[in-house]
């Protein structure tokens, strides 16, 4: 067994792929109205959509996930946030951890948390 991909409940597809696209440079591989598959194996799902497969109501804004994205050039990503079209929210900025590895995490659109951190 392997897994697949991640998949991410958003409210606004479009909105969703222009931030990592942006961001991250992902692509869209391929587009099935209101799910969206990215490269990197991130798959973007219209909410309600969504909830209509898993019969649930979506809750944004946890912390007890995250995505995790390798930079090698920090300093450049964050210059890169600063300039973004989107608004940026933070969790926080560029920071190094107590062993060792800097790091920068932020919200997308939706409130799923994000890290971006160099190599270890």
């Amino acid at each position: 067994m392997r897994l697949k991909n991640i998949l991410l409940a958003v409210e606004n597809i479009d909105r969703s792929i222009a931030f990592y696209k942006e961001l991250f440079g992902l692509q869209v591989l391929k587009d099935f109205d209101g799910n969206v598959i990215l490269t990197e194996g991130l798959v973007l799902q219209d909410r309600k959509i969504w909830e209509q497969l898993v019969e649930k109501e979506v809750t944004y804004g946890g912390h007890a996930s995250e995505l995790y994205f390798i930079e090698n050039n920090l300093e450049e990503f964050q210059r890169k946030l600063e300039q973004s079209s989107f608004e940026i929210r933070y969790v926080h900025k560029l920071k190094t951890h107590n062993w060792g590895q800097r790091a920068i995490r932020i919200y997308d659109p939706d409130g799923h948390m994000i890290e971006i951190g160099e190599p270890i």
